[in-house]
């Protein structure tokens, strides 16, 4: 079965930094990007950053650059999420997902979804 573990979550004050990570079992992790999604109260879903376990490409959402950096341990079948200078907009529970990487990298066609881990950043 597919399997996406996401951990790591928890309370930070604004300008502090957390580590998600998200383990993956089930599948050929090279063959799949892994995005990651947050939801905030009363707001729809967004995606946040992904990459490709094939070639290790990445992508970020505007809100995120310069302060987010995805990684990926493919020995591991680990995607890490690094989250530096953390606003309180960041608060969310965060999400990550699976999709074979046969397209353009992006946020859409993602299959796999794991539970989430809430992120909370006090101002």
């Amino acid at each position: 079965d597919v399997q996406l573990q996401a951990f790591g979550g928890g309370l930070v004050q604004a300008g502090g930094s957390l580590r998600l990570s998200c383990a993956a079992s089930g599948f050929t992790f090279d063959d799949y990007a892994i995005g990651w999604f947050r939801q905030a109260p009363g707001k729809e879903r967004e995606g946040v950053s992904c990459i490709s376990s094939s070639d290790g490409s990445t992508g970020y959402a505007d809100s995120v650059k310069g302060r987010f950096t995805i990684s990926s341990d493919n020995a591991k079948n680990t995607v890490y999420l690094q989250m530096n200078s953390l606003k309180s907009e960041d608060t969310a529970v965060y999400y990550c997902a699976a999709r074979p990487d046969i397209y353009d990298l992006g946020y859409a066609g993602y299959d796999y979804w794991g539970q989430g881990t809430q992120v909370t950043v006090s101002s």
